[in-house]
């Protein structure tokens, strides 16, 4: 018999997203940020769970550093990152003394705190929960997975940069999902060219295409490349919010694009 999700933890949330990939350094945090972001301005109201324990950067990306959790009667309070309260988020990031403190954990405890999260989060009424997890295939994800399970979430987005070694790497993310029944959104293809900061000519640094022949291969769908933009980083860098800053951006007009399929994407029979 399959767990029913109860008041004060995930039975608000309309849709979950997972945020993966198979190897470290690809921008999963910097997707999941935007992501959320660009849900936002569609007028959805978000919620990012950083599970990235050992790197939780997300807090910095939406200038949150330093902010108190609070307990209410349901558990843990998040954070609310802007005025309207339309985006909250909680993260390990806000469980240390300090900015710098190394999360040095075995594998028991770090699946402990990724079930406390998923269900002692006070999240209340959310369209979408984002959930950003660290790299790899490891017990940590597993844990994630195992931990949704009971609120069927809506996938998982794959993220991959261009070059053929985080394609092979994330192929077997893809094997993951498959073992463990977590159905593919589809693969984002992060890094894909550079975008000039004067003439806004994108060149490709790396290579080009290594996500959508994966996606095409895999047979699971190819949600958008993602160019590296100096304005992008700086806004990540600052806590700023690109989607509203930059509408002119090549990446504004890729990450609005997958938010969309994001947005078109059918919820799961149960």
């Amino acid at each position: 018999m399959e767990a029913v999700a109860e008041p004060g933890n995930l039975a608000g949330v309309r849709h979950i997203i997972l945020i993966l990939s198979g190897k470290g350094g690809v921008g999963k945090s910097t997707i999941s940020t935007e992501l959320a972001l660009a849900l936002r301005h569609a007028g959805k109201k978000v919620g990012i769970l950083d599970v990235d324990l050992c790197g939780p950067s997300i807090p910095r990306m939406l200038q949150a550093q330093g902010r108190a959790v609070h307990q209410c009667d349901s558990g843990w309070v998040p954070v609310f990152v802007d005025q309207e309260q339309k985006v909250s988020l909680m993260s390990v990031g806000f469980l240390l003394e300090k900015p710098d403190e190394a999360v040095v954990w075995r594998g028991p405890k770090k699946n402990a705190l990724i079930k406390q999260f998923v269900s002692d989060v006070a999240w209340g009424q959310l369209d979408y929960l984002v959930v950003d997890t660290p790299p790899g295939t490891s017990d940590e994800h597993m844990a994630a997975v195992e931990a949704l399970r009971p609120y069927s979430p809506l996938g998982a987005i794959v993220v991959t940069t261009p070059q053929a070694v985080s394609v092979g790497d994330v192929r077997r993310e893809l094997t993951f999902c498959r073992k463990t029944g977590l159905r593919v959104i589809g693969i984002v293809e992060n890094m894909s060219g550079f975008v000039c900061p004067h003439c806004t000519e994108c060149t490709n640094v790396f290579s080009r295409g290594g996500g959508e022949e994966l996606a095409r291969h895999a047979g699971v769908p190819f949600l958008g490349s993602v160019p590296l933009d100096p304005k992008l980083t700086r806004s990540l860098e600052e806590g700023r919010d690109f989607i509203q800053e930059f509408p002119h951006s090549p990446a504004f007009h890729a990450l609005s694009a997958i938010a969309q399929k994001v947005l078109e994407t059918p919820a799961q029979l149960s």
